[in-house]
């Protein structure tokens, strides 16, 4: 898939939402993508019953997911255990030996620096596979 494609389709998820969760996913996508150049986006793990699939931005392997959750957007990052968090942005997969997330309620501010000093270290963990 293009990442024009994957990008069109994450606007689509962002249109679907039709809530704060589409004005949150598209404001997490900027910072994401501003993190650093080499980020692209995709769509993975497409299933029946979720056929609009997940959105992935990836640099060599995959930085980080966004789902939308029914109370929540959620960004999962598959190395986020490796990743210094010196704010406390990571509240959930908190117990994962691996895996950590983040959830943003309809009312959570987003800290732009930190989340994108977050991505950067993910990018930098994904570069040294």
């Amino acid at each position: 898939m293009s990442t024009s494609t994957a990008s069109a389709e994450i606007d689509a998820i962002i249109a679907g939402a039709g809530d704060w969760r589409g004005e949150t996913l598209a404001r997490l996508r900027q910072v994401i993508l501003s993190a650093d150049a080499d980020i692209a986006e995709a769509i993975k793990w497409r299933k029946p019953s979720k056929p609009e699939g997940v959105a992935t931005w990836v640099c060599t392997g995959n930085l980080c997911m966004a789902d939308l959750l029914k109370r929540a957007v959620r960004l999962t990052f598959p190395k986020g255990a490796r990743i210094e968090d010196p704010t406390g942005l990571f509240n959930a997969r908190l117990d994962s030996s691996a895996v950590r997330a983040i959830d943003f309620f309809e009312d959570s501010p987003i800290d732009d620096d930190a989340l994108r000093r977050i991505v950067r270290s993910a990018v930098e963990i994904d570069r040294e596979r």
